[in-house]
C-alpha cells in the first residue's frame, strides 16, 4: 500500500530559487529541490480501492490557478527543532482549495485531518540542531524578496518507505481551471 497525500507541486525556478537557503545548519537533512511541495492533506497508507476512489473524486474537484508566495523561512518544533521551512503567504483560495479536499476525503471515510493546515514548503528534516543555531541560521538566511508562481494543478503524491523527506512519486495530477494542457493521464493510481 503506498502512502498517499495530496500537495501542489514547486516549479523547478522556484525550487532552484530555494537551494540557495541551503547549507550551513548542523543536524539538517536537506530535501532534494525536485520533491520540493506543499501538502495540502495527509492520506496515509490507503488500499487500493481506497486510492481509486481518492483518484475518483480528485478528478471532480472544481478550482481555478492561483498564486502562491513563499515569504519567510520558519522552524516547526520550537524548543527541539524537526524541520525548516519556507512559510506560504495565507490566501482564501489555497485555503478554500485545502478545505475542498478536506471534506472530499472525509466523504470518503478517511478520518479527519488532526493537525491545523499550516502551508509550507519542508526545505530540511533536523536531526539533533540546537535551537540556538537554527535560530542564527534563520536570522542568516532570509527570504529577502517573496517567491511567487501560479499553482496550476493538484498531484496526488506519494512516498516510499524511507526517513522522510522523500522520494515522492507524482501517481496523478488534476488541473486546476477548465483545462491544462499538461494533464497526466488518469488511471491506476497503484500501478507503480
Amino acid at each position: 500500500m503506498p502512502r498517499l497525500f495530496t500537495a501542489l507541486e514547486i516549479p523547478a525556478d522556484i525550487a532552484s530559487a530555494l537551494t540557495l537557503h541551503r547549507g550551513g545548519l548542523v543536524g539538517a537533512r536537506w530535501i532534494e529541490p525536485a520533491d520540493y511541495h506543499i501538502t495540502l492533506r495527509f492520506l496515509g497508507d490507503v488500499d487500493r480501492r481506497m486510492a481509486h476512489d481518492v483518484d475518483e473524486f480528485l478528478g471532480e474537484l472544481r478550482s481555478y490557478p492561483f498564486d502562491i508566495t513563499l515569504d519567510a523561512l520558519g522552524t516547526f518544533g520550537g524548543d527541539k527543532p524537526r524541520a525548516v521551512f519556507a512559510r506560504v503567504q495565507p490566501s482564501a483560495k489555497l485555503s478554500e482549495l485545502q478545505a475542498d479536499i478536506e471534506r472530499l476525503m472525509r466523504r470518503l471515510g478517511l478520518p479527519p485531518e488532526a493537525r491545523k493546515f499550516v502551508p509550507h514548503v519542508t526545505l530540511a528534516r533536523l536531526r539533533d540542531a540546537s535551537p540556538v543555531d537554527v535560530a542564527h541560521y534563520l536570522a542568516m538566511h532570509p527570504i529577502i524578496r517573496p517567491i511567487g508562481f501560479t499553482a496550476r494543478r493538484i498531484a496526488l503524491m506519494s512516498s516510499r518507505d524511507s526517513i522522510g523527506g522523500g522520494p515522492y512519486v507524482v501517481e496523478a495530477a488534476y488541473p486546476l481551471g477548465p483545462a491544462y494542457p499538461n494533464r497526466l493521464p488518469r488511471g491506476d493510481v497503484q500501478r507503480r
